[in-house]
């Protein structure tokens, strides 16, 4: 079975006219102003799906501003699922900073597999609406065994649109904030799996994270696979392929030079998200 735990989907109105989305929401703007900016519909993943012998894909949508937005495209995503309940898995979109945030959370839950993309693009001065709006929907989501999926990246390197300007201390209270709920870290965790080597606390506290793929092939050598496999597990590695920025097939290649065996590779590319997610093939 292949599962990819990393997918947004777009409402075609929003794919059709990006731009009338642009006013009052800089993050969108960032990542998706220009016109080389891929945006892809359900029929567009599911379309992927076949061509690259997945599975299931977890999809959800845009951590936007705007309350109205957000509710659209939740909408979206979790009606595409409906239409396609043994592909899709939807989880819902939230904005950590909003008033609104757990009002909209209480929403979802049971109808969502969890909540996600959650992600904090822009640079803030206080963080403590975010940390309470996320130890909230931490306490929620292990309540009814649901997952939470947060954007992390690397703190070092290039620039790219979507880079947050944190490091891997705040991820590190995220995953506090979330202990005995199932928690992935997109983007290898912006590095926060290395830390699992230490000693003390960090092993106990990274206990019940996860780490997904997304974007590796732009961030890291294909060695990271298996890095990361001796590192934080083999059962913490879940595929996410980030589509549509890149094709499954980038992710594939890379793993099968990483050096890991056939069965390391099956249960990262879907049988650990599977588990995680009660799939079953």
């Amino acid at each position: 079975m292949i599962v990819d735990v990393h997918t947004h989907i777009f409402p075609p109105e929003v794919i059709r006219e990006r731009d009338r989305f642009f006013p009052g929401e800089p993050e969108f703007r960032s990542l998706y102003g220009s016109p080389q900016a891929k945006l892809a519909s359900a029929e567009d993943l599911l379309q992927s799906m076949d061509r690259n012998a997945i599975d299931y894909s977890v999809a959800f949508g845009f951590p936007w501003r705007t309350k109205d937005f957000l509710l659209r495209h939740n909408d979206y995503v979790i009606e595409s699922a409906a239409k396609a309940p043994t592909r899709l898995v939807p989880l819902a979109c939230l904005d950590l900073l909003s008033n609104f945030c757990i009002q909209l959370a209480e929403r979802y839950l049971p109808g969502v597999a969890g909540f996600g993309e959650l992600a904090i693009y822009s640079a803030t001065e206080d963080l403590s609406a975010a940390m309470s709006n996320f130890s909230a929907l931490a306490d929620m989501c292990r309540k009814t065994g649901s997952v939470l999926l947060v954007h992390a990246n690397e703190p070092i390197g290039h620039f790219y649109p979507g880079k947050a300007p944190f490091g891997v201390e705040f991820y590190y209270s995220l995953a506090k904030a979330a202990a005995e709920t199932r928690l992935i870290f997109a983007h290898w965790g912006g590095g926060l799996l290395f830390y699992t080597l230490l000693k003390k606390d960090a092993p106990q506290t990274l206990a019940n994270v996860y780490y997904d793929t997304a974007a590796s092939p732009y961030l890291y050598r294909a060695e990271m696979y298996k890095a990361a496999t001796e590192i934080a597990g083999s059962g913490k590695i879940l595929f996410g392929s980030d589509y549509p920025l890149l094709s499954p097939q980038r992710y594939f290649e890379e793993m099968k030079q990483s050096g890991l065996s056939d069965s390391l590779l099956e249960e990262m590319k879907g049988n650990n998200a599977a588990r995680l997610f009660g799939l079953k093939g």
